[in-house]
């Protein structure tokens, strides 16, 4: 998928919770499902990943690795608090791995056996 966001390239506030809606957290599983079948992959609270923040390669890489280390995660995906151009996936904030709000969370995911 080479969209901006997995509804488009346009930004739609009707698709995502965001800083125009509703001023705090959502459940899950408000908005359309992605192609992958994932829910919520825009706004409601920024997720966590395992990627330290660092430079990547100026080439173009499907799948780019962080750096080895470091001092601030990634977060992706944007909040409730965050306006359309943080809800792109491809958009990177970071933060340090001790930071607490009710901004941000994380995603469980597994492979179904």
């Amino acid at each position: 998928m080479n969209t901006a966001y997995s509804w488009g390239d346009s930004f739609n506030s009707s698709d995502a919770n965001c800083n125009i809606n509703f001023g705090q957290t959502r459940d899950v599983g408000k908005y359309q499902a992605n192609a992958w079948g994932f829910f919520d992959m825009h706004g409601n609270v920024w997720e966590w990943t395992a990627d330290w923040y660092g430079s990547y390669s100026s080439a173009s890489v499907i799948d780019p690795e962080g750096s080895a280390s470091g001092s601030y995660r990634v977060g992706r995906g944007g909040s409730w608090n965050d306006g359309g151009a943080y809800l792109r996936s491809a958009w990177r904030g970071n933060d340090a791995p001790s930071y607490r709000g009710n901004s941000s969370g994380f995603r469980v995911g597994f492979q179904k056996q």
